[in-house]
């Protein structure tokens, strides 16, 4: 039994041990004393959520909770035994803090009720294990000595640095006062881990350099790397990389961003180790030198998925809005609260916050964003309230460096909210719960958990991207483009449309902000070189489609769209009235049409005379027609064979056609009636076509070179012998020429009938016999 009022670390404990039930006395902090349990790791929902998935991952979620269940109820001692010498136990744990769905993760939101039930009871069995190892004293009897404690958690890696970070981002969200006090339970009884974030530090700000290192980039006060070499064809970037390696550098940046933001607001004494290494302007200058670059990528590249292409702009956009609080508490908690609590170095403290917000006006983008869910205004006036020493001429400078930050950005500034009154306490510090306000809205996430804030009207529309062109910029509608102008036309008439409407699209159909520039005189160089009474652009109009179509049956005798009358006596559907079909087989019109036409080539003359000059002559004998091809004109081409057919080179008799001859006889008009009676006989004797060749003169050919070629070669055929392959009858036995006239009809029988189809049909085909 352990003692009481005596801490864990000096308690001894006397067991029965051994087969004889022999007494032993034991420290309650001892191996020996651990109970004998595995401890499952964690495994995250899936995702499908099939139906053997799902109860997979139920089994096994019951006996996480099952097994932590148990390890909750055992005793002071015994717990802490288990805790320090389980191996399985550190394992499970750990296995929870790398896996746990984030909260913009697809798995935070499991589809089935008995999965989100089953997560919720792994997620509160594991807080309240860690809630219980960070506690050194949980009663008057029950207890272990501060710096034994911290010992034990340190040495045996029951806690570090990456695991408190983890826990920050994964319980911090309702339980943020719980995890404070138990991180700063763990900070105060080992001090050990300060030092231990100290050095975390700049692995953190490796990972920003990281980030650039990707993107092809370098913000300022980083270290110098390695110059660019010249033989490189270009630097990286986040529009070159391959989708694959974006996905991860957003998660990565996202990751990042969430973990560092939720830590520095569950435990704000980090804030002073993180701001000796000058994160905060080192943040700044990645924001400004990052974010744009990814922005542009996942707009501007083309994603199959449109899904991931909203995943990570609602990453991108997580990731400025933690950038952003991360410099606001950094900001409250080394500067502002100080100030506020009236400490005696007041002025070294108002001093440092203007000495940031300075550094922070080259950072447009940055400042902007800042401004926008933290407004320096507000701050400014605390300031001057708290310090009225405060120089009037630099606070006056600063927001004017913010105003120009609004406008370098191209973005109207929301309006000004009313501020908040102080407090009996003391002055109030707007946005110091680090709440999202309106600017959440503006960047298009939603917490997991919060309710459904809208986005806020033109500055969410703008940065959103759209869907189905892949983030291009949307154009207005006619509509809202005329009351755009009649708004700007009424305060000054004097301006031409045309310009007016060069304004609106240089600056986005802010109409607001092109009057104050207008008014300013602080145009675009570009617009200050238009007349600005500049009319619109007139529309020129289309030609009707009838006037400048075109048809194959323009201008026929049925062109509706150019005659305004049509002989309807040709046009009729079906057979006409009063018409038979003998008399429409009988009417042979159309044949005596086209006898008109066919003789008129029975009159042949080979060569034209025309005299120069003569009247009637329709061409000069010297003109040359460039269009005329005479290559073959003297050259009788194809005609002088050496076949010593001669009739080529005369012209062919002209013959009427079949249908249009009378009696059925051929008419021939020979071209020389004074030939001889021998020359006729031969012109009219009908020559053999001797196209396709006799096959049997074919075969003989092909035998007479196959013998010839077996000549050659020495080779003698066998004597022609029958073969035979039936033998002798079954059970007396067979000749060897019966066996082997049996193996090669076995051997070639594929040669010939129909075994050998398939073969000879690819064969075929192959060669462009048959077609594919």
């Amino acid at each position: 039994m352990a003692c009481a009022m005596v801490p864990l670390d000096e308690q001894q404990v006397t067991e029965a041990a051994g087969p004889m039930g022999k007494e032993r006395t034991l420290p309650a902090l001892h191996p020996d004393r651990k109970e004998e349990r595995c401890f499952v790791p964690y495994k995250p929902p899936p995702e499908d959520s099939s139906p053997a998935e799902v109860e997979e991952f139920l089994e096994h979620g019951r006996f996480i909770t099952e097994d932590l269940d148990w390890l909750l109820n055992l005793p002071h001692d015994k717990f802490w035994c288990q805790v320090v010498f389980d191996e399985s136990l550190q394992n499970c744990l750990d296995s929870y803090l790398r896996h746990a769905p984030r909260g913009l993760d697809p798995s935070s939101l499991p589809s089935s009720p008995a999965m989100a039930e089953m997560q919720r009871s792994i997620h509160r069995a594991v807080f309240m294990t860690f809630l219980r190892m960070a506690t050194h004293k949980e009663s008057k009897e029950s207890f272990i000595t501060p710096s034994v404690f911290g010992e034990i958690i340190y040495n045996n890696f029951l806690f570090d640095i990456p695991k408190i970070l983890d826990l920050c981002v994964l319980f911090g969200k309702g339980n943020s006062q719980l995890l404070h006090k138990m991180i700063e339970n763990i900070f105060t009884q080992q001090p050990c881990y300060y030092g231990d974030l100290d050095e975390t530090v700049p692995s953190i700000l490796q990972v920003m350099d990281t980030i650039l290192a990707k993107c092809g980039l370098q913000c300022e006060g980083a270290p110098a790397t390695e110059p660019l070499k010249l033989n490189s064809h270009g630097r990286p970037s986040a529009m070159t990389m391959s989708q694959q390696d974006l996905v991860d550098l957003v998660l990565y940046l996202c990751d990042s961003c969430t973990t560092i933001q939720a830590f520095l607001d569950i435990f704000p004494a980090a804030c002073s180790t993180f701001h000796c290494h000058s994160f905060l302007n080192r943040l700044a200058s990645f924001y400004e030198a990052a974010v744009p670059d990814l922005e542009k990528a996942v707009r501007k590249r083309n994603f199959d998925d449109k899904s991931l292409q909203e995943d990570l702009w609602n990453r991108v956009c997580h990731s400025r809005r933690r950038m952003v609080e991360t410099a606001h508490l950094m900001l409250q908690h080394t500067c502002l609260q100080p100030i506020l609590e009236g400490s005696e170095n007041i002025q070294m403290f108002v001093e440092e916050l203007l000495q940031h917000f300075t550094s922070f006006l080259p950072e447009k983008r940055f400042l902007a964003d800042y401004d926008e869910q933290f407004p320096v205004a507000d701050d400014v006036s605390l300031l001057q309230q708290a310090f009225p020493l405060i120089d009037e001429t630099r606070t006056s400078y600063l927001l004017q460096g913010v105003a120009d930050a609004w406008d370098s950005v191209g973005r109207r500034r929301p309006q000004a909210r009313p501020q908040q009154t102080p407090s009996p306490e003391g002055l109030a510090i707007p946005g110091a719960e680090g709440g999202a306000g309106a600017w959440g809205g503006e960047m298009g996430v939603r917490e997991p958990g919060e309710g459904g804030e809208s986005p806020r009207g033109a500055e969410a529309a703008r940065d959103m991207p759209h869907k189905g062109d892949n983030g291009a910029a949307c154009t207005i509608s006619a509509g809202e483009l005329e009351s755009l102008l009649s708004h700007i036309r009424d305060l000054l008439p004097d301006l031409g449309e045309g310009f007016l409407l060069a304004c609106l699209k240089q600056y986005n159909y802010n109409s607001e902000l092109v009057i104050n520039y207008i008014l300013e005189d602080r145009l675009h160089p570009d617009l200050d070189k238009l007349d600005r009474a500049m009319p619109r652009p007139t529309k020129e109009e289309l030609p009707p489609v009838l006037s400048t179509r075109s048809n194959v049956f323009d201008d026929d005798e049925f062109d509706v769209f150019n005659r305004d009358q049509v002989d309807m006596t040709r046009v009729w559907k079906g057979r006409r009235k009063g018409e038979s079909t003998r008399e429409l087989l009988d009417n042979k019109q159309h044949i005596a049409e086209l006898k008109e036409r066919y003789m008129a080539y029975e009159t042949v003359v080979d060569e034209v005379v025309v005299t120069p000059g003569e009247p009637g002559a329709t061409y000069d004998l010297d003109d040359y027609d460039d269009e005329y091809d005479d290559t073959y004109d003297i050259n009788q081409v194809g005609a002088n064979d050496l076949d010593g057919d001669t009739d080529l080179l005369n012209r062919r008799p002209f013959t009427i056609p079949q249908v249009l001859r009378q009696g059925g006889k051929p008419t021939v008009l020979e071209e020389e009636e004074g030939e001889d009676e021998e020359e006729d006989e031969k012109d009219s004797a009908v020559k053999r076509d001797q196209f396709v060749q006799d096959p049997a003169l074919l075969r003989e050919r092909a035998e007479a070179r196959r013998a010839a070629m077996q000549h050659r070669k020495g080779y003698r055929p066998e004597p022609a012998r029958e073969r035979d392959v039936v033998g002798k009858p079954k059970g007396q036995g067979q000749t060897t020429e019966t066996l082997l006239d049996r193996r090669k009809k076995e051997a070639h029988k594929s040669r010939g009938a129909n075994h050998n189809r398939r073969a000879m049909s690819d064969r075929k085909r192959n060669k462009g016999m048959i077609p594919s």
